[in-house]
């Protein structure tokens, strides 16, 4: 089983987002059984707090059920117990490196790294208020990823 922690700031908006869109996406592949997904915040801020109400009814617009979230910080042992980390942007990634240590496996990237986007960071709609942007940015990530992992293997 490949394990993919989607990552944050607090979250609330985008990685949980990422993360039901991913598993919807697996499903709806019939590779349900060959992914483990799961999201995080590299802040303290938003911990036991459900996904926001916005990015709730962006999921819900598409038919994604992301009920009984809550969210939880990213910890050290995360990089040993997922395969790949897919951060929403640039800052997310300097907090991921510095809550694990480091990243000697290559695990920390940004989730729109292999797409036509490369390098840049995923809409944040906490101060755009844009969930449109954020949504279209985590599909197209979330499609490319799932591509790649299907592609080489690494499922």
């Amino acid at each position: 089983m490949f394990r993919i922690l989607f990552v944050c700031h607090g979250n609330i908006c985008r990685s949980p987002m990422a993360e039901f869109f991913m598993k919807d996406l697996v499903l709806r592949s019939g590779l349900q059984d060959r992914y483990a997904i799961a999201s995080a915040a590299t802040s303290r801020e938003e911990i036991g707090n459900p996904v926001y109400p916005p990015a709730q009814r962006k999921l819900s617009e598409h038919g994604i059920v992301c009920s009984g979230h809550r969210a939880r910080q990213m910890t050290k042992a995360d990089y040993d117990r997922f395969d790949r980390i897919e951060c929403m942007d640039r800052g997310n990634v300097r907090n991921a490196l510095r809550i694990t240590g480091g990243d000697p496996q290559g695990k920390i990237r940004l989730l729109l790294d292999g797409t036509e986007k490369n390098g840049a960071d995923v809409s944040d709609p906490w101060y755009t208020g844009d969930f449109d942007a954020a949504w279209n940015d985590i599909a197209l990530g979330c499609r490319a990823l799932l591509r790649q992992c299907e592609k080489t293997g690494i499922s």
